[in-house]
């Protein structure tokens, strides 16, 4: 089966860093659009990251731009989602996502991965 296994999800202060990683399995990532989602307490699921099947293309929420970069290595099957400079706003549970055609911010991909918590304060 098409899986997508999450890692990295935590606690951190504000002003921190975390990465988060998703182990495709059961297809490669190199031929997927890929994106990443979250969803805060109380509010709708947003579109975080995504990029197209290339790589040639990626997109950023404006609340993440220049903090957040979207990667691949396909090498391992596993993309990632590098968060620097982590504010409290940023708490939320974070999902990987991926497609064999598209992923838009404004629409998701049909495969997920478990969505692990991020957690950001002092």
């Amino acid at each position: 089966q098409l899986q997508l296994v999450e890692s990295g999800g935590g606690s951190v202060q504000p002003g921190g860093s975390l990465r988060l990683s998703c182990a495709a399995s059961g297809f490669s990532l190199d031929y997927y659009a890929i994106g990443w989602f979250r969803q805060a307490p109380g509010k709708e699921r947003e579109g975080v990251s995504c990029a197209t099947t290339s790589g040639d293309n990626t997109r950023y929420a404006d609340a993440v731009k220049g903090r957040f970069t979207i990667s691949r290595d396909n090498a391992n099957n596993t993309v990632y989602l590098q968060m620097n400079s982590l504010k409290p706003e940023d708490t939320a549970v974070y999902y990987c996502n991926a497609d064999h055609l598209l992923v838009t911010m404004a629409k998701a991909g049909r495969y997920w991965g478990q969505g692990p918590q991020v957690t950001v304060s002092s």
